[in-house]
């Protein structure tokens, strides 16, 4: 028989420790006890219309369900080690919200986190709004759809990313990552995925300087580049670009087909430099 808690306040340390099978509704977790880890250990919960502002309230859960909840700036690593969960139309504004978690789906979320999502798996952002520094850094199996992100130090050390209809404003994304799809996005940046392996842009605008360098099994299909200077540099790279890319300089193999650009830079490069700008009649 599941149990329910509602309408109250708790600041002390672990205050609800290994709750099992339990709805939280309408809860306020906050006080002068500044309690720590109030749910730890807890299994089966629901949490609905509550607030946080206590450290580090949700560690090693088993099945959780948050929904219409907010965790504000005080609520520092607010979810950490938790597997099965869902949050839901709430506010994430802790730093390093979510680490180390299993099977996590974020739905019409409103987040600022740095270090958002180091070292999880199976991840899915959708409808969501998130700034984070670091965001996602050394995790497997994550999606974004429909995410609206800005950050500097995003998807660094990834395996399997796939992201969607989204618009990412960030800096050095995509560093050392590998098996990235990126579909009908914006990737705005600099430096954008230098030693990157088999990363694809699909329908996607690619904006900022010096970008896509150093890449391995690198595709774009039907993309725009803009404000792009320096680009595909040392990168083994197949890409379909339409309208005009500013400066393109020693990419390693491959093809460039585009329908202009501004400088074609072969000059005294490191290693072998053999892939083909091809300008479209």
């Amino acid at each position: 028989m599941r149990k329910i808690i509602r309408g109250r306040q708790y600041d002390e340390e672990r205050a609800l420790y290994h709750t099992l099978h339990t709805d939280i509704i309408d809860c306020i977790f906050a006080g002068s006890a500044d309690g720590e880890s109030v749910l730890k250990e807890s299994a089966d919960i629901n949490v609905e219309k509550c607030s946080f502002s206590l450290r580090y309230p949700l560690w090693h859960i088993k099945g959780f369900d948050v929904r219409n909840t907010v965790m504000d700036e005080k609520t520092r690593a607010a979810i950490w080690y938790c597997r099965n969960g869902k949050i839901s139309d709430s506010k994430l504004t802790g730093i390093k919200a979510v680490r180390e978690c299993q099977n996590i789906d974020v739905r019409n979320c409103y987040i600022i986190s740095q270090e958002f999502g180091w070292k999880s798996d199976n991840i899915i952002l959708t409808d969501t709004e998130i700034v984070s520094e670091y965001l996602f850094l050394d995790s497997n199996n994550v999606q974004l759809k429909n995410v609206k992100m800005s950050g500097k130090y995003s998807f660094q050390y990834m395996d399997n990313l796939e992201i969607y209809d989204s618009v990412l404003d960030t800096k050095d994304a995509f560093w050392h990552s590998k098996n990235v799809t990126v579909r009908n996005s914006i990737v705005k940046g600099e430096y954008l995925g230098w030693f990157s392996e088999n990363l694809t842009l699909i329908n996607c605008s690619i904006i900022g300087t010096q970008p896509l360098c150093y890449c391995k099994g690198l595709k774009l299909i039907n993309c725009t580049m803009v404000d792009t200077d320096l680009s595909f540099e040392y990168s083994e790279v197949n890409a379909e670009i339409k309208g005009n890319v500013i400066s393109v300089k020693n990419p390693k193999s491959g093809k460039i087909i585009l329908d202009s650009v501004g400088e074609i830079i072969r000059d005294d490069p490191v290693m072998e430099c053999t892939g083909e700008v091809i300008i479209r009649e």
